[in-house]
This record gives structure tokens, sequence and C-alpha cells, in this order.
């Protein structure tokens, strides 16, 4: 890997399950592949991976490996569609999903073997607040919130915020709003969120888009074929590549954040620190 070369390491995550993180992950990072950018998306998930049941890829090999010593990030990665390399996560295995800091810092410190360059990083992580979800968070570039319109969504998303901002200090987050029903309720839903982290927090949210409710999404799911491929010109699909092209116009942080060396590296400062049950 090439080792001064920035690279845009991003959180894709959420309050609480069900609001469409993971499809929104696999889709963005196959529409910035087709712009050109070298995208590799690990799933995060431990315990409950999807990934590849998204994209109808089949890994011998996944996060369990790597953790026991079998196998390398390099070995385990697989080839995704439109160029997007995939890092599977494990299913079904509760040993990965109760992983303690120090292990989960041993996942991503073997990031240092990859011997390929990487322009986006896109790391979907579970659902909840997780000691899991917390860390991997924290070590990323940025991090992306998914918000659908219920409350349960709003008030999980919220907590989450509130968790990383007055635990850990971090300030600016980025919202995507997806299943909504018209582009102005996306923006409503966005803004309700923020009036209530403006009032309490002291954060910055970002709208990085809204994604509206698709038939076409369903199908895609079913069919295992992301919607930005199978159904390119849906509403969705032309939402989700107009959010990568918004994500690939970010400015890259020129501070060691921007180095997959910082992100192993905030990872292994965790792994000394105190484990969070």
């Amino acid at each position: 890997m090439n080792k001064i070369k920035p690279v845009r390491v991003i959180a894709v995550t959420s309050g609480k399950g069900g609001v469409g993180k993971t499809n929104l992950s696999v889709n963005i990072g196959i529409s910035l592949s087709q712009m050109g950018q070298r995208v590799v998306l690990m799933d995060a998930d431990m315990g409950l991976a999807n990934v590849d049941i998204l994209l109808g890829v089949y890994p011998k090999f996944n996060l369990s490996h790597v953790l026991s010593g079998e196998k390398t990030l390099d070995e385990i990665m697989i080839d995704g569609p439109s160029g997007l390399r995939v890092i599977p996560g494990a299913s079904g295995i509760q040993k990965m999903s109760e992983l303690t800091t120090v292990e989960q810092a041993a996942v991503i410190h073997a990031f240092s073997e990859i011997d390929q360059d990487i322009d986006v990083l896109i790391v979907d992580t579970a659902a909840g607040i997780s000691a899991s979800v917390v860390n991997f968070a924290r070590a990323c570039q940025e991090i992306i919130v998914v918000v659908c319109d219920e409350p349960t969504s709003l008030t999980d998303a919220y907590a989450f915020i509130k968790l990383l901002n007055r635990d850990y200090g971090l300030s600016h987050f980025h919202v995507i709003t997806n299943m909504v029903q018209t582009a102005q309720q996306g923006i409503a839903l966005f803004q309700k969120l923020s009036k209530v982290t403006d009032r309490y927090l002291d954060v910055t949210l970002k709208f990085a888009g809204a994604v509206p409710y698709d038939e076409y999404l369903r199908k895609s799911v079913q069919k295992q074929t992301p919607v930005v491929m199978g159904f390119p010109r849906s509403k969705a699909s032309l939402a989700l590549k107009t959010i990568a092209a918004r994500i690939d116009s970010w400015p890259l942080k020129s501070q060691a954040g921007g180095y997959i060396e910082f992100f192993i590296e905030r990872m292994i400062q965790y792994g000394s620190q105190k484990d969070v049950a």
C-alpha cells in the first residue's frame, strides 16, 4: 500500500437496525467505484454480517479467519461488482459479536498488510451503540448516520451522536435520510434531528442527501444485485449516485486522520484503554 497517500475513511452507521444502512453502504461504494475510485467496503458488523448476501457472493473466509491468524485481509478480500473490493464480516459467530477492544484493534491492525492502493475505505458498522460500533466510528475520518422517518430511528440516532460527542469529543457528522417519500420529507427529517442536536449538543450535522422509498430497491435486494447496477435509472439509484458524488467532493483532510496508518493507530490506542462491556 502507498504509505503516504490520503485515504478517505468513512463509517456508515445508524442508531438502530432496519434503516437500510448496509444497502446504502454497498450502493454508495459501487457508485464511487464507477466514478473511478478504488473502494474497499469492510463489513464491520461482527457476528451479523450481510454485505455478501446483498451482493450475492459467498466468501470462503472472513474476518474471523483474520482474527485467528489463519488469513490476512488481502487473502479474505473478494471482488465485488464494478471493481468494489469487499472485506467479508462473520455471520452467525457469536464470539465475533463479543470482541474485546483489543481484538477489534487486532482486526484493524491487519490493514497494514493490505498490499494495494485504496482511495476510499467504507466501514459498514453494526447498528446500535455497542463498543465495537463506537470504536470503529471513532477510528474513521467521516461518520455518516443513516436515519428514516420513524421515532425510534431519530431517537437512537440522537443517542448515538450524543454518546460520541459527550464521551469522545466528536462533533462532525453527516446524515443520510432513507426511505423517504419526497426530497422535502428527507430534508425535514434531517432538520428535525439537527434541531434537537443544536439545542442539546455541541455538534455540526451536515445533510448528505435523501434516498426515496423505491420498489426497485426491494427488487434489487431480492435479486441480490445492487440497485445502482440492476436499476440504474430508478429514483433510489439516482439519489445514491448523487450522494456518492457529494462524498467524492468532500475535502480530504490533510491531517493524519486521512491515512490508513492513523486508522490503525487509533484502534491500537483504544485497545490499550479499558474495554467497554
